[in-house]
């Protein structure tokens, strides 16, 4: 059994449970919460070692509960679940400090993966500077994109969906998911939230 606490946020009483079963398995110890507020009214998180909320949430979405754990001095490590469409605020939440978020539907590993990634890195680890070699690593993959691949790359960091990009771009929806494919294999991001913040630790540094 892990040490950290890990705190699940989601209105959802199946997927909250469903959630809290699969941490649990995995010998972690979990305190779910059924709301925002209820999270909120337990701080100080006393041992915690990350949170995990949903984004869609009725009386206050994942965003707002982290920029409210931000306003009250939170440094516990945060991972966003999102639905498809929620990948725009996802971005938005990275950039508010989010150390990673899940597209739905998802795999056991991948949950796991990510949470032992945040509980690693310790309190808010993109608040501290990246290595400068991982860093330099990231700068060199980023000068092979070609200049098409950069202007897309630069709207998924900014948070657009693909139609947004392709009008800006003037080209197809599918040929944006073309490139974007392309530049997270330069990159060598497995997922979204990996080619996000390896290029945000760019901009920071």
């Amino acid at each position: 059994m892990s040490e950290a606490v890990v705190h699940v946020v989601d209105d959802d009483e199946s997927a909250r449970e469903s959630l809290a079963f699969l941490l649990e398995a995995a010998d972690f110890e979990v305190v779910s919460h059924a709301s925002p507020e209820s999270l909120l009214n337990a701080l100080p998180l006393t041992g915690a070692g990350c949170v995990i909320t949903d984004m869609r949430m009725p009386d206050m979405t994942g965003l707002e509960l982290v920029r409210e754990l931000n306003a009250r001095g939170s440094r516990v490590p945060i991972i966003m679940i999102t639905g498809h469409g929620d990948i725009p605020l996802a971005v938005e939440a990275m950039r508010a400090g989010v150390v990673d978020f899940i597209e739905k539907p998802f795999g056991e590993s991948r949950m796991i993966d990510a949470l032992n990634r945040a509980l690693e890195a310790g309190p808010k680890p993109e608040a501290a500077p990246q290595a400068t070699d991982e860093t330099a690593v990231v700068r060199q993959r980023l000068e092979t994109l070609s200049e098409r691949e950069r202007q897309v790359l630069d709207g998924v960091v900014d948070g657009q969906p693909n139609k947004v990009i392709a009008r800006e771009l003037g080209i197809s929806p599918r040929t944006v998911e073309i490139y974007r494919a392309k530049l997270m294999a330069k990159m060598h991001a497995d997922n979204l939230a990996a080619l996000v913040r390896m290029t945000l630790s760019t901009r920071r540094s």
